[in-house]
């Protein structure tokens, strides 16, 4: 039997940006207590982890605040903006980011980033039949692009070179897909 929902009592916004929400619940736990809970609400995600060939693919790097670091790699990732269609957002960031438009992208899968204090979904694809396109990044984004091995890649992401959440999952996916023999 699943756990009893918790109600919400109250809910206030705290904080805002273009880029996330920060709200302030009281809710109900199912014994009856109230208890505080703040939730970070973002917009959702996407990441394409685009193969250039069968074997190759293109990550991005760039300096991350909040962990103060510039020398991790990555597939491109970002928001989806409001009302725009999640397909398109996953073509927008690959665009934007290291200059690639995909004529296939295939869905892997769909995730919560945080299941406790954040509200967000990802949505993560792999992009084949590429077609290079001008990159243009955002104001935000001073990135560096490179084709790396896909074994490299994967080997990066098992010994933690490869951190960011979104491009682990989408290479270990794409490892079952290769494992199993499925063209990508």
């Amino acid at each position: 039997m699943p756990p009893k929902p918790w109600k919400t009592l109250s809910t206030r916004l705290v904080y805002q940006n273009p880029w996330t929400k920060v709200r302030e619940d009281i809710a109900e736990m199912p014994n009856g207590k109230t208890t505080i809970y703040g939730v970070i609400m973002c917009s959702d995600a996407v990441g394409v982890l685009p193969f250039v060939d069968d074997d190759h693919i293109a990550l991005v790097r760039q300096y991350r605040y909040v962990f103060e670091e510039n020398q991790r790699w990555e597939m491109p990732t970002g928001g989806v903006n409001e009302g725009e269609d999640i397909l398109a957002a996953a073509r927008r960031e690959l665009i934007e980011e290291v200059g690639y438009d995909a004529a296939d992208l295939q869905h892997l899968c769909t995730y919560y980033t945080s299941k406790s204090i954040m509200q967000e979904t990802a949505h993560l694809y792999l992009g084949r039949k590429l077609t290079q396109t001008a990159a243009v990044p955002d104001e935000t984004e001073f990135l560096e692009v490179g084709i790396f091995p896909f074994k490299r890649v994967l080997e990066m992401v098992i010994q933690s070179e490869i951190r960011d959440g979104m491009t682990v999952i989408a290479v270990l996916h794409a490892a079952r897909l290769k494992d199993q023999r499925t063209v990508i």
